[in-house]
């Protein structure tokens, strides 16, 4: 269980560094996701082919992984224009919502009852949400887009908990990126219609960033989480996840000088964050221990 717990937070540092390289690179959030989705499925494929022989599966079970995939794409795409539109720290603040959407989607998906505790620890971390960020009505079209994304991703988190339970995770990793690659490739010309660019072929410095958000914010960060999948529960994986902000926050003042605040609210904040995950992980230790001991 700790190597779990582990391996989540190494996930949570790799994923502090995506809303900085939605940032650095200057292509547009729909050109951005399709360009990580397509590295990422070469370097899956690559990884396939090298790796030890995987159980094959069916064209059918193929498609249902895809599906799954289609959502961690779209959840992309709108967490990059959150960025695009607003900034870092909007961005990744939108995503902690995760945990809360978390919190009302399982038990409405798995139909099962609504935990008490995992409402009232969603309620504690939009509390802190609330304190760090103060709402800037320049910025609501950016806090639009990143609500929209963090649905997604819990959808995908829910989905996706259930297919590491039966697949290996590199491939179900392959397929999903397979399938973002086609699907939104086949609606760029539509989206590039309505967004235009005056190029949808990266600079060499963007290329090698999104190389670099492929190997290590993405299929390293997925195929961490889908190992993490298989002992902890999707609530406390997104819960830990309020962390990123944190992390991303640093990463965004170091590197952008993003103009924001850090007073005393913020460290209330922070710590109420903190303390949600901190809970949330002894109560799932201790239900797992108390699994382990019947």
């Amino acid at each position: 269980m700790k190597k779990s717990y582990l391996l989540l937070h190494s996930a949570v540092l790799l994923a502090g560094f995506t809303g900085v390289f939605g940032k650095l690179i200057s292509l547009n959030e729909g050109l951005l996701s399709w360009y990580r989705v397509f590295f990422s499925a070469l370097i899956l494929f690559a990884i396939l082919k090298f790796s030890k022989a995987t159980k094959p599966i069916s064209w059918k079970e193929k498609i249902a992984i895809g599906k799954v995939g289609l959502l961690i794409t779209t959840h992309w795409i709108f967490f990059y224009a959150s960025i695009k539109y607003a900034n870092i720290s909007i961005g990744v603040i939108c995503f902690c919502l995760i945990s809360f959407y978390t919190a009302i989607f399982k038990p409405l998906i798995n139909k099962t009852k609504f935990q008490f505790s995992e409402l009232m620890l969603s309620a504690l971390t939009l509390l802190g949400i609330s304190l760090i960020f103060h709402f800037d009505s320049s910025y609501q079209v950016g806090i639009i887009l990143g609500v929209i994304s963090s649905a997604l991703g819990a959808l995908y988190t829910i989905y996706n908990e259930k297919l590491v339970r039966v697949y290996e995770s590199k491939t179900i990793n392959f397929y999903q990126m397979v399938a973002g690659t086609i699907t939104w490739g086949a609606l760029m010309p539509i989206y590039l219609h309505f967004f235009p660019v005056e190029t949808i072929i990266p600079s060499g410095t963007d290329t090698f960033y999104l190389l670099l958000l492929a190997l290590f914010c993405t299929v390293g960060l997925y195929m961490l989480i889908a190992e993490v999948l298989r002992t902890i529960p999707a609530f406390t994986m997104n819960l830990t996840f309020n962390l990123e902000p944190i992390y991303a926050i640093i990463l965004a003042f170091l590197f952008f000088d993003e103009s924001k605040d850090v007073n005393t609210s913020f460290y209330i904040g922070l710590g109420l964050i903190m303390t949600s995950v901190a809970l949330q992980t002894i109560i799932s230790t201790r239900k797992t221990s108390k699994i382990q001991i019947t």
